[in-house]
């Protein structure tokens, strides 16, 4: 056959392949003349909670579990064990003398010993040169040197000792620095005496570059979320949580069980810490109050202690804990998930509604200004209950939805998408139906909702790890509230730091799992007046929005197939303008993931973009385009 015809005949099948430069491409409208609403920048905000690893280990930058010895040393779970021989000295858990919580750590000599008898703390992370601060809360009696060390290996040259001359009979604060010599996963923490008694009241080891006790690596990534609002501190463990012991001196508050998850809390991260980290982060809180087994009169100290004036009871507590000024607390969440019977202090939704009612009179009594967002769930009546007597009691319903794996590609990656709309559909039922709410538009606030935590905790409780197919999905989500943003004023991605989380972290690294990407970007780069999109664009989901000005047009394309594809772009009443951009999200395959301490598989990639009036989008890709207008 001659060249020519077998060449003609592979034109024509590379053109009919999909994904090919034969492909047509195509058409999609849009009208950039008539913006239809505005896009609430709450809903890219986020949800934290006293849960795994996403406060302690993730956000929090201390180093040291179970500091103040809520288990006996040397007994399981505790991090610590004995460091010395087994003869002529003892450590035992003293009732007696205790710091903070039941007890202290006593290591009693009863000879003097050639080397150190004491604690260690093992498995800790860290790198080579970076510096680690430290203190401890000791008490001795007729002891000698204490002496303090890091360990990054074996050796004496593999480690640093701070040696303390003497310590007191009362407790004091005994501070300590080290610099790393290697970088390693294995480090301990050793403190110990040669003779005499010590008692140990708490410990703690931070890097130096924490930022108000806040790890330096996870909120360099958390800038970049750039989330408007964050959520705490639950989530189920709001059911069970007294906001009042998370108040004072951190090493003087007592460690507790988590009352709704596993694990002990250091309570170290409290209301004062919580506003710190908002503070640090340029955010709004959104304080949840305990309607589970908490009361109407601890929701309202709860607003005093942030809002009231230095004069009022709680006020007064506020300004003695260095925090004169209130708080910027808008937003209050009432409860958490209370239909559930998982929730501690469940009740029917006929009792429910009469607590809710009550809490919200006794927190506008403290403060009338007050935004509350109320338990919602429309899977059932309970939303459409809540709305019915509790309207007047609320500027917001919360919903919630965890979605699960799918095989096939495209249905795991609409699901969320799937969810937002029909919570839309139910709501505006509700808005239609209900008589409560004549005169009143009130918006949905979905402040929990992912993928849902199928596989290996890699990063603890709850600690999954995301692939590009789920960032595909988290895309197609935010679409949809997007399309639908007269419904929804908020949405809070469940759970930022490790806990089904935005951000993972190791020891001593931290990263963006995939699903944290599309949150990031385009809270930083998407428009917030939206435009109509056709509701046929095939396999891709597209949405666009002008920025505020009116003056860029932005564009959100996801293409979940393994295929490219191309489409062309109508706008009327826009004409693009010089070069724009077009960020990217993607990877080498659907089960691409992201690993601290590793180059990323799943980064957004930003290019130059000279407009032709069409685009193509690349397989398994979240796209963002960006278009300046003349």
């Amino acid at each position: 056959m001659p060249v020519r015809y077998l060449l003609l005949a592979f034109i024509i099948l590379v053109s009919a392949m999909p994904g090919r430069a034969g492909e047509q491409a195509m058409t999609i409208a849009i009208d950039c003349a008539h913006p239809q609403g505005t896009i609430s920048p709450y809903i890219y905000g986020q949800f934290i909670e006293h849960l795994g690893r996403c406060i302690y280990g993730g956000i929090w930058a201390q180093m040291l579990e179970d500091r103040k010895f809520f288990h006996p040393v040397g007994h399981a779970p505790s991090p610590w064990r004995r460091l010395g021989g087994q003869a002529g000295w003892s450590l035992t858990m003293d009732y007696l003398h205790p710091y903070v919580g039941r007890w202290a750590v006593e290591v009693a000599l009863d000879q003097p010993q050639q080397g150190e008898c004491g604690l260690v703390h093992p498995g800790l992370g860290v790198v080579a040169g970076k510096q680690y601060l430290g203190y401890a809360l000791l008490a001795g009696e007729r002891c000698g040197p204490v002496r303090v060390s890091l360990a990054w290996g074996e050796g004496s040259d593999a480690c640093q000792v701070v040696t303390i001359p003497r310590v007191t009979s009362a407790y004091r604060k005994y501070a300590f620095r080290f610099r790393a010599g290697a970088t390693s996963d294995q480090a301990a923490l050793r403190i110990g005496i040669s003779r005499g008694l010590l008692r140990i009241g708490a410990l703690s080891l931070m890097p130096a570059d924490n930022v108000h006790g806040l790890r330096a690596d996870t909120l360099a990534l958390l800038r970049q979320l750039n989330s408007p609002l964050y959520r705490w501190p639950g989530g189920n463990f709001v059911s069970g949580y007294d906001w009042r012991v998370g108040l004072g001196p951190q090493d003087r508050r007592p460690p507790f069980r988590n009352p709704a998850w596993e694990g002990i809390d250091q309570n170290d991260f409290g209301i004062d810490e919580f506003m710190a980290f908002c503070q640090e982060l340029r955010t709004e809180p959104l304080v949840v109050v305990n309607t589970g087994e908490g009361s109407p009169k601890l929701a309202a100290e709860q607003v005093e202690y942030c809002r009231g004036p230095a004069t009022s009871t709680w006020g007064r507590v506020r300004a003695q804990n260095g925090h004169p000024e209130p708080y910027a607390v808008r937003w209050w969440g009432i409860g958490n998930e209370m239909y559930g019977d998982w929730q501690l202090g469940h009740m029917p939704l006929a009792d429910y509604v009469i607590k809710h009612n009550e809490t919200v009179r006794a927190m506008r009594r403290v403060d009338p200004a007050i935004k509350t967002v109320a338990v919602g769930d429309s899977s059932g009546s309970w939303s459409e209950g809540m709305l019915a007597v509790c309207a007047d009691y609320m500027t917001a319903l919360s919903e919630h939805f965890y979605v699960e794996h799918k095989d096939d590609l495209r249905d795991h990656a609409a699901q969320p998408a799937l969810a937002v709309r029909g919570k839309a559909d139910r709501h505006r039922h509700y808005l239609a139906t209900l008589g409560s709410l004549q005169g009143k538009r009130l918006p949905i606030a979905l402040d929990e909702w992912n993928y849902g935590w199928p596989g290996v905790p890699i990063y603890g409780e709850l600690g999954v790890r995301y692939q590009l197919r789920d960032a595909l999905g988290i895309a197609r989500g935010l679409h949809e509230v997007i399309r639908q943003h007269d419904l929804f004023l908020m949405a809070n991605f469940a759970q930022t730091v490790n806990v089904i989380g935005a951000i993972k972290t190791t020891k001593t690294f931290a990263e963006f799992d995939t699903v944290g990407l599309p949150l990031a970007l385009y809270r930083n780069h998407f428009g917030s007046l939206p435009l109509p999109v056709p509701a046929d664009t095939g396999d891709l989901d597209v949405v666009a929005a002008l920025t505020p000005d009116r003056r860029t047009l932005t564009l959100g394309i996801v293409n979940p197939t393994p295929q490219a594809a191309k489409l062309a772009l109508e706008l009327a009443g826009f004409a693009p303008a010089g070069a724009g951009r077009l960020f990217t999200i993607t990877g080498p395959h659907a089960d691409a993931y992201n690993e601290p301490g590793k180059p990323p598989l799943v980064a957004i990639q930003e290019q130059p973009l000279a407009w032709s009036g069409s685009l193509e989008a690349a397989p398994l890709s979240i796209n963002l385009v960006v278009l300046p207008g003349s």
